[in-house]
């Protein structure tokens, strides 16, 4: 099991799309998981932050639900990235 933080994506999401582009660029390692289609996967990502919309990330327990850059800049900033 990966200690990587966890973004849950979908396929076709624009903001899942931006935020996976900026993480690239910042050189930001994460586990990525395509909930699409993947029930065990949606699930647990429902499990995790109570619904369904993406991108989510599981920070090492800390939990960023359906957001986009502006909310993710300063949340890895909280974290020294």
């Amino acid at each position: 099991m990966s200690d990587l933080p966890v973004l849950y994506v979908k396929l076709g999401c624009g903001w899942c799309s931006e935020v996976v582009d900026y993480l690239g660029k910042k050189k930001i390692k994460v586990r990525k998981v395509i909930v699409s289609g993947d029930k065990a996967a949606m699930q647990e990502m429902v499990e995790l932050s109570g619904q369904t919309k993406a991108p989510t990330m599981d920070w090492h327990g800390e939990v960023l639900a359906d957001f986009g850059v502006d909310e993710l800049v300063p949340f890895l900033k909280r974290h020294g990235l």
